[in-house]
C-alpha cells in the first residue's frame, strides 16, 4: 500500500473511530459512563451472534445434552425471566431482542450471554458449585450485562480496526467481504476470547443491579466468586481467567452493594 492510500485509510479509521464513541446503556444506578469504540452496527453483529448461537444449540443437542436436564433449565430460565424484565433501566432496546435461554450439559464451569439477548448456562456451573438461585443469579446477570452493554460488538470493532487497511473501510462500507469472518469472530468473541479489566468490571457492575432489582440478594455476589475462585485453586477457572483478579473483584463488588441494597429490598417488599 502506498504512502498516499495509507493516509487515506488512516483518515477514514480515524473519522470512523471518533464517530464510533458511544456509551451503548444507561448509568442506572450504579453509574456506567465509559464512552466505547464501536464501528460495527448492532445489527450486523447480533445477527452474526444468533448464527453462531443456532451453531451451539446445535452442536449440544447432536450431543444430546441440550436442555437434557429438565430441573436444572427450568431454574435457569425462570431465574433469565426476572433478570431479563429488569434489562430496560439499562437499555429500553433490550425489551424487543429475541432473548433466549438454554442449558448445555458440560461438566465445565460456564456461561455466556451472546449479543441480542442469547444465553446459555452449563450445568457443571450450577451442579459442581451447588449455586443457590441467588449466586446463579449473579452469573447470568453478569452475562446479560455484556450483551446489554454490547462488549461482544466492541470487541469485534476493535478487532477490526487491529486489521487497520482500506478493505476494512469497504467493509464498513457495507461490502459482503468478510461477512464469514465476521461470523466466525462473532463465535471466537463469545465463547474463547477473555473480555478487558474495564469490560469485566462493567458486567460485573451491572449485573450487580440487576439480580438487585430482580430481588436476587446482591451479597450472593461474594459467595459466588468466593465459590469459584476456590473451585479454582485460587485463580478461578477459565470462566475467571481475565482481570480484574479474584480478591480485586470481590473489595469492588463489597463497596458497591451498599448502593444497589435498597433496590433489592424495594423488590423484595
Amino acid at each position: 500500500m502506498n504512502t498516499t492510500l495509507r493516509r487515506c485509510s488512516a483518515a477514514l479509521l480515524l473519522s470512523a473511530a471518533l464517530a464510533g464513541c458511544v456509551n451503548t446503556t444507561a448509568g442506572g444506578e450504579v453509574g456506567v459512563k465509559r464512552k466505547q469504540f464501536i464501528l460495527l452496527s448492532e445489527q450486523e453483529v447480533s445477527t452474526m451472534s444468533a448464527q453462531a448461537y443456532s451453531q451451539e444449540l446445535q452442536k449440544a443437542k447432536t450431543a444430546g445434552a441440550l436442555n437434557s436436564n429438565a430441573a436444572i433449565t427450568r431454574r435457569v430460565r425462570a431465574i433469565s425471566e426476572r433478570l431479563i424484565r429488569q434489562a430496560p433501566v439499562f437499555r429500553q432496546d433490550a425489551r424487543n431482542w429475541q432473548w433466549e435461554v438454554n442449558v448445555a450439559t458440560s461438566p465445565e464451569l460456564n456461561a455466556y450471554c451472546m449479543a441480542g439477548g442469547k444465553i446459555m448456562v452449563y450445568s457443571g456451573l450450577v451442579e459442581k458449585l451447588a449455586l443457590s438461585d441467588d449466586e446463579l443469579a449473579t452469573v447470568i446477570g453478569h452475562e446479560m450485562a455484556h450483551a446489554l452493554r454490547e462488549h461482544s460488538r466492541e470487541s469485534m470493532s476493535q478487532a477490526y480496526a487491529q486489521q487497520a487497511g482500506l478493505s476494512i473501510v469497504g467493509q464498513l462500507a457495507g461490502l459482503s467481504q468478510g461477512s464469514m469472518e465476521l461470523a466466525a469472530l462473532a463465535t471466537d468473541v463469545a465463547l474463547t476470547k477473555p473480555h478487558s479489566r474495564g469490560m469485566e468490571t462493567e458486567a460485573d457492575t451491572i449485573g450487580l443491579e440487576l439480580m438487585a432489582r430482580a430481588g436476587y440478594n446482591p451479597q450472593a455476589s461474594i459467595s459466588l466468586w468466593q465459590k469459584m475462585l476456590k473451585a479454582g485453586g485460587g485463580s478461578g477457572p477459565g470462566f475467571l481467567s481475565t482481570h480484574p483478579s479474584g480478591q480485586d473483584r470481590i473489595a469492588e463488588l463489597q463497596r458497591l452493594i451498599p448502593k444497589v441494597m435498597p433496590l433489592y429490598q424495594a423488590a423484595k417488599k
